[in-house]
């Protein structure tokens, strides 16, 4: 009989109409976010309380469903208010765009990218915490930490405690890259000094903000800091980029529609910035391809050659395969192609591209050319004037330019270290 029983199960696993599948370690569907913490401990932490929600529809626990709408149908506790960053509850409105206050839920959504970026006083009246959860991409540039920041501040000030649901930095929690914000030239694209690329979730760089004293000080000279809990992942690592979290990608910004838009974002934004190239902002890939009319591709990629890109691939393409044109368009480049790869260093290999181009079109490079306003956002992005004067003004050499481009990383970096928590 027992030899009977052990013949059925072979048969059955040989000839199910099921394959079996192989788990391997880019599996990640088990991976829990702060979410769904809180939601197994049955909110413990926020249990009986009026709640203010800093959320977008980008925040979303592993099944995909609306934290703002669990949140509103919770009877564990009451949610009094959203509050949403750039782009909007919905995530759909365009950068730099105002985005104006709503009603979901039958709750009150307040912008915090509108007529206030920090919460007014009124504004958090009647909540007894501020649960934060937001998709951050992992650039410092991206609004999302300043909106944090500018919470955590108000919080401050107002005796509120601060509750932030952990979620993933989808381009991993290994690669730090990029120079820091210089003392002085914070802004709301470089609020915090951080490297560029910093390598956090966004409940370490919370952590970081509070207990390094960056909210600032009281008139009485006394630092500024929130009562901070944060909800950590389970089963999350820091070697995981996004792709190897089995969680599906909810836009989190018109031009920021999947995980490639991220790294093509990090290594190619700020340089958007200054128009000087065809990024295919607008388009199905945006930040996946760099071009312009006149484009000299082969002299370009030969350059490139002599350089190691891990994770990137360039492929010579004509704006018209982008964009679905019949017919050849005016402007040609090379179309950046991403893989998985934890040697990926996307601030340093944006700079090293440019390089390149500047070698070969030198009059892209001209100071009098770049518009004031564009100026000043990539001084602001870039958290420092040297890197625009090297590049434009005394068009220093490469290899000068490229140790600006780590400025204050090896001082982050020790300062990093004492608030990871994976």
């Amino acid at each position: 009989m027992p030899f009977v029983l052990a013949l059925i199960i072979i048969l059955l696993f040989n000839f199910s109409d099921t394959p079996i599948k192989a788990k391997t370690k880019r599996q990640g569907h088990f991976l829990k976010l702060g979410i769904d913490v809180l939601i197994e401990s049955n909110f413990n932490h926020i249990k009986g309380k009026k709640v203010a929600l800093l959320t977008n529809n980008a925040g979303r626990d592993s099944r995909g469903r609306l934290t703002a709408e669990l949140f509103s149908k919770s009877s564990e506790f009451r949610l009094v208010s959203i509050f949403t960053p750039e782009h909007g509850f919905y995530c759909d409105i365009p950068a730099g765009k105002y985005v104006d206050n709503d009603t979901l839920f039958d709750v009150p959504v307040y912008s915090l990218y509108g007529a206030n970026r920090k919460p007014l006083k009124y504004q958090l009246e009647g909540c007894d915490v501020v649960v934060v959860d937001l998709q951050d991409i992992g650039i410092r540039s991206y609004t999302y930490i300043s909106t944090m920041f500018k919470m955590m501040e108000a919080c401050a000030e107002n005796n509120l405690p601060v509750l932030i649901l952990d979620r993933p930095n989808p381009l991993g929690g290994l690669i730090v890259d990029g120079n820091t914000v210089e003392k002085g030239r914070e802004s709301f694209v470089g609020i915090i000094p951080v490297s560029y690329i910093h390598g956090c979730t966004i409940g370490e760089l919370a952590l970081m903000i509070n207990e390094e004293g960056w909210l600032g000080k009281f008139e009485s000279g006394e630092l500024k800091k929130c009562e901070l809990t944060v909800v950590r992942m389970k089963k999350w690592q820091r070697w995981m980029s996004w792709e190897d979290t089995g969680l599906h990608w909810f836009p989190t910004s018109p031009n920021i529609p999947t995980t490639d838009a991220i790294k093509g974002a990090a290594m190619t934004g700020i340089f958007g910035e200054l128009g000087i190239a065809n990024l295919a902002v607008g388009t199905k890939i945006p930040f996946q391809f760099i071009g312009f009319r006149g484009f000299k591709t082969e002299e370009v990629l030969k350059k490139l050659k002599k350089f190691r890109f891990n994770g990137i691939k360039f492929i010579p393409t004509n704006y018209s395969e982008i964009v679905n044109k019949n017919g050849p368009s005016e402007i040609d480049g090379l179309k950046l192609e991403f893989s998985l790869d934890n040697h990926f260093t996307p601030y340093t290999y944006g700079f090293r591209i440019f390089l390149q181009i500047r070698k070969i079109h030198p009059e892209k490079f001209l100071a009098d050319n770049i518009k004031p306003n564009a100026k000043t956002m990539f001084i602001k992005v870039t958290g420092t004037e040297k890197l625009f004067d090297m590049l434009f003004v005394s068009r220093e050499k490469d290899s000068k330019i490229m140790r600006e481009t780590s400025a204050g990383i090896r001082e982050f970096t020790k300062i990093r270290a004492k608030y990871l928590l994976y």
